[in-house]
């Protein structure tokens, strides 16, 4: 059920006023941050692969950019090094944190870092509350991630507060194209019966939100995210902004499926939509795989959970004819950068791929 109630919003700081905006993902990045995988749960009868899959999403990264990695303790990192001396890594662009976890989606988890618009560089972190989804009760070193990052590089923290109360919102729920505009979902934001989020916060006062502490003057509402998506609507799984004016849209062209229509009606919602200047939204379609399904569940499975680095571009693949299609379109879209697959199909047993695990830290 959707709420239209309106509300007063009260707002003790905002990031623009402090001289800081957020940079889209393909602005110049100083680092990526992982956080190395440790729960077995999240893979039941799979966890074995996973590291394998992080060492080599590493070492496509290195090249462009450091990667910063969590990890648990003296030990994990011990473990981590020589995993990564097997694949190839230069360690000198491998830097490690001692923090612990319960997951390792730090895309939703992890600080969303803001960079100053201009004057001396500075990097602060805005931090919203993460409570996994609104569905597990493990939570609390994840939330905790930003605060440590901060604290460990010397970082300014802003929370994000509605009435003095913490805001929950995950990194994989919203998508920008760095002047303004964001995608979002209603099912992820604005179901009150499923995962709610913030049962108090409507429409209206979110988009006051996401102005007053991320910059953004233009939401743009899509529906229903995909089938198999543990989050309940996360954006990132099916439409992502490419370039400023530029977004690619999942496909589905099997009428039977139960992807066909939520994004047969994100694309007709898309294509009456504009941006923060009144442009046309390019909609560029980028194709489903076919269903993949373990122990009867259907996973998430999707091309648009890439992670844009500084010279390369990750995309998950599966083993799927389409996996050359989806590559060709991004290759297209991206060619400053290479556009490279990365085998997801033990990795999304996880109900996740490559851009729920990454999290960009821009250049200053």
């Amino acid at each position: 059920m959707k709420r239209e109630k309106g509300d007063t919003l009260s707002i003790t700081s905002k990031p623009q006023e402090s001289g800081f905006r957020w940079p889209a993902e393909w602005e110049p990045h100083e680092a990526t941050w992982i956080a190395w995988p440790h729960n077995k749960s999240d893979w039941p009868g799979k966890f074995a692969p996973i590291p394998w899959v992080y060492g080599e999403i590493i070492r496509k990264l290195i090249p462009f950019e450091k990667v910063r990695i969590i990890v648990e303790s003296v030990e994990g990192e011990n473990k981590v090094r020589k995993l990564l001396k097997r694949v190839g890594v230069d360690w000198s662009c491998v830097e490690f944190f001692h923090f612990p976890t319960d997951r390792i989606w730090i895309r939703d988890y992890g600080p969303i870092f803001l960079k100053t618009i201009g004057g001396p560089s500075e990097i602060a972190i805005m931090r919203f509350h993460f409570n996994a989804w609104a569905k597990y009760k493990d939570w609390q070193n994840d939330n905790a991630i930003p605060v440590r990052i901060g604290n460990t590089l010397g970082y300014k923290i802003l929370p994000a507060l509605f009435h003095e109360k913490e805001i929950v919102l995950e990194g994989g729920a919203i998508d920008h194209n760095g002047r303004g505009s964001l995608l979002t979902t209603e099912e992820c934001l604005l179901d009150f019966d499923c995962q709610a989020r913030n049962p108090d916060l409507d429409r209206k006062t979110l988009e006051k939100i996401f102005e007053a502490y991320l910059g953004i003057s233009n939401v743009l509402w899509l529906g229903r995210g995909l089938s198999g998506d543990d989050t309940h609507g996360h954006v990132d799984d099916f439409c992502r902004f490419v370039n400023h004016y530029t977004v690619v849209l999942c496909q589905e062209d099997n009428p039977k499926d139960d992807n066909y229509l939520p994004l047969k009606e994100n694309r007709e919602r898309l294509q009456g939509l504009r941006l923060q200047d009144g442009a046309k939204i390019e909609i560029i379609p980028l194709p489903m795989p076919e269903p993949l399904y373990f122990d009867g569940r259907r996973l998430p499975a999707s091309y648009a959970n890439f992670y844009i680095g500084n010279g390369v571009v990750l995309v998950p693949t599966f083993n799927d004819p389409r996996d050359r299609t989806a590559l060709g379109i991004l290759s297209e879209l991206f060619p400053g950068k290479g556009v490279v697959g990365i085998n997801a199909t033990d990795l999304v047993w996880g109900l996740g791929t490559i851009h729920c695990l990454t999290q960009q830290q821009p250049r200053i």
